[in-house]
């Protein structure tokens, strides 16, 4: 069973353009939880321009299914994370500027910065997965950090479906076999949605999670979010 976690930090820019608690961050993340999320994603970022330090405080305590944290770790995200203690921390290369993830990291030239950091999270007991793009060299280099799994950086395959959905699958199947052969999880997220998800999960060998915010709740302004998603988890069927 692949598990559909809801990145809810959409929901959160749409509070912060207003100000005051519209919508309420932790009563969003119930609901999806229980409309049928098999989690909760989040992404703070240091301008905290949507989910903000307090904001993860405030839902680890209402969190019933699995709590995945992403960012860079810096030491403020580190020291958000420990005191947190989520189930999952997903480790991303993001800029502080950068309006959103784009890019995987370089398992190699960053191997002892992640292999010390990893530690830390381990030792704690949270589960650590780490954001690749599809090249077989960086899976192999983020096996010998530690990491329990790794996540697929899926914007070039949403990117390039349209015009040949095997062409744009390939990079992913290859890089997925080589990270189960090794003994990593395999997770995956960005622009996945509603038209690709089905042809990427029926495709991807041991697909543990799918991470999906921006298209989810684009579609729930039309669907409702109890509505999408289900419409989602049926995709991973």
């Amino acid at each position: 069973m692949t598990k559909l976690s809801v990145n809810i930090n959409k929901i959160a820019t749409i509070r912060n353009a207003r100000g005051g608690n519209m919508p309420d961050i932790v009563k969003a993340a119930i609901d999806c939880q229980n409309f049928g999320a098999d989690g909760i994603t989040v992404h703070p970022r240091p301008d905290q321009r949507h989910i903000r330090y307090n904001d993860v405080l405030k839902l680890k305590d209402v969190i019933f299914t699995e709590f995945n944290i992403e960012g860079n770790p810096q030491p403020d995200f580190i020291d958000l994370v420990l005191k947190t203690k989520p189930h999952q921390v997903t480790l991303v290369p993001d800029s502080v500027d950068a309006i959103t993830s784009n890019a995987g990291w370089d398992t190699i030239k960053n191997k002892i910065f992640l292999t010390d950091v990893i530690k830390k999270f381990k030792d704690a007991g949270i589960r650590v997965s780490v954001f690749l793009d599809p090249v077989p060299e960086q899976v192999i280099a983020a096996k010998e950090t530690g990491t329990d799994r790794i996540e697929l950086y899926t914007e070039n395959y949403a990117e390039n479906f349209g015009l040949d959905r095997n062409k744009a699958i390939e990079d992913y199947v290859k890089t997925a076999e080589i990270a189960s052969k090794i003994g990593l999880g395999v997770n995956a997220g960005h622009d996945l949605n509603l038209e690709n998800l089905n042809f990427f999960y029926k495709n991807i060998q041991n697909l543990e999670e799918v991470s999906i915010g921006h298209a989810l709740i684009c579609d729930s302004l039309y669907y409702g979010l109890q509505n999408t998603i289900q419409m989602y988890k049926a995709k991973l069927k």
